[in-house]
């Protein structure tokens, strides 16, 4: 029995290989590709439509106007086909948003091409899989609770990474730059830092960004 899948990814070369990947097992094939997940939701409307609904979506994260994790809630509550994440991003804060938002499983790109292959077939049957690394992340997740940072809080710090400044932050985000600093200082408090340095020092030392 064959399984279809539809590819989404924003780099066309990554995709490209994904599929060269996918197309060498006899029993996946690629009926579907998108860019980010707005075209995904477009695209898995068309085909469900025309009959040809895919039996699970391979999905990235960090893509634009639409990223992997709101397309995949967005599948999830329509009850669209199981999603398998695979994606370079092994941080707390994605892999939790991913699994809250739905997805039956996630992968990191570097994985073996046969466990690839074995996750696509379970989230297709609707088995969850998720790799060990990503298994070791998530019960370390439960050995020590993260601070219950936001979501706009995980991606200021995401931002604040970049070495952006105060001024550079409120643009990026579309707030002002005395909201910014509002942010920081819930950030620190959680954290237990007192500037921006200790606060990214700790964040990814929690794999939080």
């Amino acid at each position: 029995m064959t399984v279809s899948i539809m590819l989404v990814d924003d780099h066309p070369i990554v995709r490209a290989g994904l599929k060269a990947v996918f197309t060498s097992f006899e029993d996946i094939e690629v009926i579907a590709e998108a860019s980010d997940g707005a075209e995904a939701l477009d695209v898995l409307q068309q085909v469900t439509q025309n009959g040809t609904a895919p039996d699970a979506v391979i999905m990235d994260l960090q893509m634009k106007p639409m990223n992997g994790i709101e397309a995949c809630r967005a599948i999830t509550q329509a009850g669209g086909p199981p999603v398998l994440v695979l994606t370079t991003f092994d941080t707390q804060s994605n892999i939790v948003a991913a699994v809250e938002a739905g997805a039956l499983g996630y992968l990191l790109k570097d994985a073996p091409p046969q466990q690839v292959h074995d996750a696509v077939l379970a989230t297709a049957a609707g088995r969850r899989t998720l790799s060990p690394h990503i298994t070791e992340v998530l019960l370390d997740r439960m050995r020590t609770p993260a601070p219950d940072l936001s979501p706009r809080e995980i991606e200021l710090l995401q931002a604040l990474a970049t070495g952006a400044t105060n001024k550079q932050l409120a643009k990026q985000l579309f707030i002002s730059e005395a909201t910014v600093k509002t942010h920081l200082v819930h950030i620190y408090s959680k954290l237990g830092v007192d500037n921006r340095t200790a606060a990214i020092g700790v964040a990814r030392e929690m794999r939080l960004i």
